[in-house]
């Protein structure tokens, strides 16, 4: 990409106007709402958009409705000679063969009495019967107050965290958060308040009916309606005594969500119904869609409705995340419509990274840029490999060498060099908190020592988390010990060891159920019994620390005080643990080659160090609710790391070495609203360390840290110790936490300042030892120097309106120092130089 600067774009706001993005953020966010709020009015469907289809189904094709409250609402799916599929449930028309037997309201199936019949679904010239049995109509069917009432305030938001779910609740009431401790819900709806939020005698004076409908003063304003599905449970459930369920009751044990992810829905065909199926621990199948919660995981590109209607408002993939008290399925859609101009212009593809990212972009419509230039290339590389610009000399002779295989060969080059080590332990000791106050002064040095030596060895990554998870001994002898020093106590190396090498967030559930995602106090707990024997204890030595296992200790789920038993996420509870180290069993299953974290983290975590963005992005927030921008190319990735021994080299060369990676940052027409699909490369403000280096490096002036040896590079820093007002400003993080998001890449004003007047850049161009005074004192002419000022800065020579704007500037200024300084200053605050591109 040809970030260029004019005759005067010398003036300091190409940087500044970056701030504006912010602005334009917000303008975007308002334009979403509207969207988001659009998707709630009724959705105008063409009765079937794409004329009649080849064939329907429909879903379920049998089903036995057991009890008088039982429902079960039909799906119906149009196939066409495209290929295209189709959601019809609401152009269908619908007759049963017995109206006395079962009946269809608002295209669900309500029974009527026992009995056998049929429900026939009619699409222009296609049918299809549906066999219904009914039975127990004249049992009793009380409502269920786990998985009606609570499930019906949850659905509502009355128990969610910004309503009566809050720690402190909302007005003096207070439910748990998404109906986590349904003893605190019975106790707050039944018994406080002097009953009046819930009356048995008159259900409809209920304070729990009256607020949410408005017949009462409510801030949270008008949550429900009459016709509601729950309103129905909760007055059924408050007149019939507001009863709680035996200890016998059936039990939901999962969820099914259907249609079943993966489907396509291309304009105007942009709606999908949804239908949730519960599975209880007595073999009953019941339709519980009508009191579930949806969510989207991207309300730009699709928004549900409460009734489980997912509307397709752009082009893209959503995951859309189907919740039913702790049971939580999602089902994935994918939106495509046509695009004027689109062409696919079949690129070549250098290996399947590009395979599977030209098939998405395909499949979305987006056309991927050119391939970026050699400078580009050589710079973009440097800068993501090693951390630093190349010298003047290697640029020269890239960018003259002609050789077909010229950037395959300074791939390798890169990944061999001594500097490979070094930047990347960097970005592993934000991840490990390498800093002072976490491991000391001296556990510091020898930690990132360990790391950096990890990564000039090229050791496989499951022995690297090995060893890590599995340390003990000395914290100076052994520095993977220093794992356990920086995540003092058992909560903080369940959260942690979930962060990093599971990708997932755990935290919400130390104290309850997380709100939005699968995991459960229980879950979080059972993790920590992993590391509940890690003891610590210090020695006779100053700062050093022994980590060794004890013989026993439990931990106990603080609500419930239960003895946890170790857990492993989507396996369940680890067996046959007896009385050895336990972390020996969660690091086995770990490396497992279907573990569906492990390998995939660190395969997106590597994808994103180079691209700029996550196939899961935040890379370390893997959730239903989060899905991969390329689920495929996840999977591909992973399954090759794994199959190469766990080899980051090799994954880090594959990327490098796709058209993937060497796209221009030059965004098309047919291209420039995509964010996470990889048509173009990513532009993005350099990391603090890599920016300051390269300031550094074009006046050839070195940074100098307290305590540290001279020559020792910002990208070399063992940890973030030196008080460095630069980095601090341009996103250096504390390294206080695990989570990736404490590095700020962000611009700020104050960014813009230490660029414009800045004590450290002005120091460096007035040294008269730097690069510019230098090449003057030996005698060069003005145009020879700005020349190597721009391949020191850009890896490329000025164009002539650069070169003759440059030299302008310094002919006609008496001081030639003072004007050079200028030069190099205009240089240094081009987008061109503070971007990766």
């Amino acid at each position: 990409m040809r970030i260029r600067h004019s005759r005067n774009s010398y003036s300091p706001w190409l940087f500044a106007s970056g701030l504006l993005l912010a602005a334009a953020t917000l303008v975007c966010g308002a334009a979403r709402a509207a969207e988001s709020e659009a998707a709630d009015k009724p959705v105008a469907l063409e009765p079937i958009a794409g004329g009649e289809p080849q064939r329907i189904d429909v879903f379920p094709t049998e089903f036995k409705l057991q009890t008088p409250r039982r429902r079960m609402h039909l799906l119906v799916t149009g196939h066409y000679a495209d290929g295209q599929q189709q959601d019809l449930t609401r152009a269908a028309e619908f007759v049963s063969s017995d109206d006395k037997v079962v009946a269809v309201e608002n295209g669900a199936a309500v029974p009527k009495g026992d009995g056998k019949a049929e429900i026939i679904i009619r699409i222009g010239s296609h049918e299809q019967r549906v066999a219904v049995e009914v039975s127990g109509q004249a049992a009793a069917d009380p409502v269920s107050f786990h998985f009606e009432a609570l499930t019906a305030l949850t659905k509502q938001g009355c128990n969610s965290g910004a309503c009566h779910g809050s720690p402190s609740g909302k007005g003096g009431f207070r439910l748990s958060l998404a109906a986590y401790d349904a003893v605190l819900d019975q106790r707050t709806l039944v018994r406080e308040d002097y009953n009046r939020r819930t009356n048995v005698a008159d259900p409809d004076a209920s304070l729990l009916l009256a607020k949410p409908m408005m017949q009462v003063a409510h801030g949270g304003g008008k949550r429900l309606a009459k016709d509601d599905a729950a309103y129905v449970a909760l007055r059924q459930w408050i007149a019939e005594g507001c009863r709680v369920d035996p200890d016998d009751a059936p039990q939901c044990v999962k969820i099914e969500v259907f249609p079943k992810a993966g489907r396509v829905l291309k304009r105007p065909a942009h709606t999908q119904q949804l239908l949730v199926l519960g599975h209880f621990s007595d073999g009953s199948v019941r339709d519980v869609t009508d009191l579930s919660t949806f969510t989207t995981s991207d309300a730009a590109v699709a928004t549900p409705r409460p009734d489980g209607l997912v509307v397709g408002l752009d082009r893209g993939e959503a995951a859309i995340v189907v919740r039913h008290l702790e049971k939580v399925e999602t089902c994935y859609l994918t939106f495509v419509k046509d695009i004027e101009g689109f062409a696919w212009t079949n690129p070549p593809q250098f290996n399947y990274v590009d395979k599977l990212v030209d098939a998405k972009l395909e499949q979305l419509k987006y056309v991927p840029s050119e391939l970026c230039t050699d400078d580009e290339f050589l710079r973009r590389a440097y800068l993501d490999v090693i951390g630093i610009l190349p010298t003047i000399e290697e640029t020269r002779a890239f960018l003259a060498d002609t050789s077909a295989d010229k950037r395959k060969k300074l791939v390798d080059t890169l990944l061999e060099r001594p500097e490979y080590g070094k930047y990347w332990a960097l970005k592993w000791g934000d991840l490990l908190r390498l800093n002072n106050k976490s491991v000391t002064s001296d556990g510091v040095f020898k930690y990132y020592e360990w790391i950096v030596r990890a990564f000039e060895s090229n050791m496989p990554y499951d022995k690297f988390a090995s060893e890590l998870l599995l340390a003990q001994g000395s914290t100076f002898a052994n520095p993977p010990a220093n794992y356990y020093r920086a995540t003092a106590d058992t909560n903080d190396c369940t959260e942690t060891t979930a962060q990093v090498f599971l990708g997932v967030r755990m935290q919400c559930a130390k104290c309850h159920n997380h709100p939005f995602e699968r995991w459960t106090q229980d879950n979080y707990y059972g993790l920590g019994a992993f590391f509940n024997r890690v003891q610590r204890k210090p020695t006779a030595r100053k700062d050093e620390l022994v980590v060794w296992i004890a013989r026993g200790g439990e931990v106990t789920q603080p609500r419930t005080g239960k003895q946890m038993k170790p857990w492993l996420p989507l396996v369940g509870d680890a067996e046959d643990v007896g009385d050895d180290d336990r972390r020996t069993q969660l690091v086995d299953w770990l490396m497992r080659p279907d573990n569906p974290f492990f390998a995939k983290v660190e395969a997106n975590r590597l994808w994103s160090q180079l691209m700029g963005r996550g196939i899961v992005e935040p890379i370390d927030d893997f959730r239903d609710s989060n899905p991969p921008a390329n689920a495929l190319l996840l999977d591909a990735l992973a399954e090759d790391f794994i199959s190469h021994g766990y080899d980051r080299k090799h994954v880090l060369r594959t990327i490098l070495n796709s058209r993937t990676y060497q796209a221009s940052a030059a965004t098309t027409p047919l291209n420039k609203d995509d964010v996470k699909y990889a048509s173009h490369a990513r532009v993005r403000l350099l990391a603090a360390e890599p920016l300051l280096d390269a300031i550094c490096h074009v006046t050839a002036v070195p940074e100098n840290f307290p305590n540290m040896p001279p020559g020792t590079r910002a990208t070399q820093l063992p940890s973030p110790d030196v008080n460095n007002d630069f980095l601090k400003v341009f996103g250096q993080p504390e390294r206080q936490t695990a989570c990736a998001c404490e590095r700020s890449n962000e611009s700020n004003l104050s960014q813009a300042l230490q660029l414009f007047n800045g004590p450290l850049i002005h120091a460096k161009l007035q040294n008269k030892e730097n690069r510019f005074h230098k090449l003057a004192a030996a005698g060069k002419t003005n145009e020879e120097i700005v020349r190597e000022l721009y391949v020191a800065a850009l890896c490329r020579e000025p164009n002539e309106n650069e070169l003759s704007a440059s030299t302008a500037h310094i002919d006609g200024k008496e001081d030639r120092g003072k004007a050079l300084e200028d030069v190099c200053w205009a240089i240094l605050n081009t987008n061109e130089f503070l971007f990766q591109h």
